[in-house]
């Protein structure tokens, strides 16, 4: 691809750069750019250098946030004692958006997967294990996708949490195994919330 302008060039190769946006589409979007408004144009990029240099981690839960604690972690009505785990923010959002869970989460931000060389250490983990030592849990839900690592990551904290004395339950699998959370629809994933199954029995069914 010629270009003749080296300011166009270094703006298609920044914006190809992103996932899933091939170099067509980056030049689209960097000419239409080029025709925006020149404060537009300042929007959007100082609104991504907020995103970046201002949205943090939740202390709590691995949740994005703009302060110490999210939302949901300090919204007095949710339930503190009731955490749901999830691989990352997609899968907060998608079961916020059922409406029909009203505990709290613990984001780990990856699944293990030794072909990506993620292991059990690179998970956001800890908080979670801090809480259930301080008897600040009471039931556990493992909603992580039904791939390979999902079920080899559910197991692992399933073997860390299995005596301390807390319900651990999975969604029930309305969602077909490998589906990821994100992409079920919201009746499906509010049902699989509400009819939730004890873990060693969700272990049972994927090994029949």
């Amino acid at each position: 691809m010629d270009f003749s302008s080296k300011y166009l060039e270094k703006a298609v190769l920044e914006i190809s750069g992103l996932p899933g946006i091939g170099r067509k589409t980056a030049l689209r979007l960097a000419l239409h750019l080029l025709r925006c408004d020149e404060n537009e144009v300042e929007a959007l990029a100082g609104s991504l250098l907020d995103l970046k240099q201002r949205v943090k981690r939740c202390a709590s839960c691995g949740n994005l946030s703009d302060r110490e604690l999210c939302e949901i972690c300090e919204n007095p009505a949710r339930e503190q004692s009731l955490v749901c785990v999830v691989e990352d923010i997609r899968d907060v959002m998608a079961i916020e958006n059922t409406g029909q869970y009203k505990g709290v989460y613990q984001v780990l931000g990856a699944l293990i997967s030794p072909m990506d060389g993620i292991g059990p250490g690179g998970l956001n983990l800890q908080s979670l294990l801090d809480k259930v030592e301080e008897a600040k849990v009471q039931e556990v839900i493992f909603a992580l996708s039904g791939t390979m690592e999902g079920e080899t990551t559910g197991f692992y904290i399933y073997k860390k949490l299995k005596d301390k004395g807390l319900k651990l339950s999975s969604i029930a699998r309305g969602i077909a195994v490998g589906d990821q959370l994100e992409y079920a629809d919201e009746l499906t994933l509010a049902r699989s919330i509400q009819h939730r199954l004890p873990y060693e029995q969700s272990l049972q069914q994927n090994r029949s």
